[in-house]
């Protein structure tokens, strides 16, 4: 059975490698420290009876953010104070090599929504931020929602009500 946890030292994050240089790169070296410093935290799926250092299956890592309402759809903007308004961000997402096509990446998704939607229950947030680093993973964001912002940039927005609707 699969597992999401808060990355830990007990996390085999050397073993972790989904093709991205960057990606893998950050999980092996600046992941935990961010956590540690108050930057982001970030979240691993395992298998729950994998024996320490667990291998990592995919990660998430998510921050804090305040957006401009000048970046949002008219139609969300317009109800929104005009300042900057909080949110949080989905900084990195990826499944291992070995993992890829199962499903997993949905799963990680989900998880995120879920920790947005407890995130936004304990200190507001008008939704859930995304930069995607390349084209397919636009795509894949693409597919469960989330919207592209002007001037169709990398970044992609869900709305609070959307990813409240996306969990019941």
């Amino acid at each position: 059975m699969i597992k999401l946890e808060p990355l830990t030292k007990y996390h085999d994050r050397n073993g972790f490698d989904c093709g991205s240089a960057p990606l893998n790169r950050f999980l092996r070296q600046t992941a935990r420290q961010h956590a540690e410093r108050g930057i982001s935290r970030t979240f691993v799926l395992v298998e729950d009876a994998a024996p320490a250092p667990k291998p990592i299956l995919g990660f998430f890592s998510l921050n804090i953010c305040e957006e401009s309402t000048s970046v949002l759809p008219e139609s969300i903007a317009k109800m929104l104070p005009d300042h900057g308004v909080g949110g949080v961000r989905v900084r990195r997402l990826a499944v291992a090599k070995s993992h890829q096509r199962q499903g997993l990446g949905k799963t990680l998704l989900a998880e995120a929504l879920k920790k947005f939607d407890a995130i936004s229950h304990a200190a507001g947030g008008i939704g859930l931020f995304v930069d995607a680093k390349d084209r397919a993973a636009k795509r894949f964001y693409e597919r469960f929602g989330f919207v592209v912002l002007p001037p169709d940039e990398p970044q992609l927005f869900m709305p609070l009500n959307a990813i409240q609707k996306a969990l019941k």
